[in-house]
């Protein structure tokens, strides 16, 4: 028990806070379709709540993916995809607490500037959109969103979970 509660207190606010908010960014998109899709009115207000947040942080929300026909995620599959990136940075992070090469915080300015370039992946992929020969494809939004996650969540996880000891 005091080994649990050691483990509890060694990490910083701010790693309980990225946390968290990182989980609720992963399932609010998700859970969206399915508490609209329950006819239920508490949980279709909560979905009305995370639709309208969608609808201010994605460009294309309407892009999203139909898990409960015909109500679809929150936001798109860029979004998305930037989200899983961030994810496998946090569990990469968690794997060796920022001592790797690939952490571009270290690097000061040039890494933000890496940091930065990757994260343009996701507006770029956007704007070709707007091309004839480019089509929108769920696949290819997702792993333009990924790069963009990976970017950011390389530069952004070692400064989050700074001392984060669990």
């Amino acid at each position: 028990m005091a080994k649990t509660l050691a483990r509890f207190e060694a990490r910083p606010w701010r790693s309980w806070l990225g946390d968290g908010v990182l989980i609720a960014l992963l399932s609010g998109p998700i859970a969206a379709p399915f508490l609209r899709a329950s006819g239920w009115p508490p949980l279709e207000l909560i979905a009305n709540i995370i639709y309208a947040m969608g609808m201010r942080v994605c460009p294309q929300p309407e892009l999203g993916l139909a898990l409960s026909p015909p109500h679809i995620m929150a936001v798109c599959m860029r979004c998305y995809g930037t989200l899983l990136g961030l994810v496998a940075m946090r569990l990469l992070h968690r794997r060796d607490r920022g001592q790797s090469a690939y952490w571009l915080e270290q690097y000061g300015l040039w890494g933000f500037g890496i940091a930065f370039a990757l994260c343009m992946v996701y507006p770029a992929e956007l704007a070709l959109q707007g091309f004839d020969w480019w089509p929108v494809d769920q696949w290819r939004m997702t792993l333009f969103g990924w790069f963009s996650g990976l970017g950011l969540g390389a530069y952004l996880m070692p400064i989050l979970h700074q001392g984060d000891r669990v």
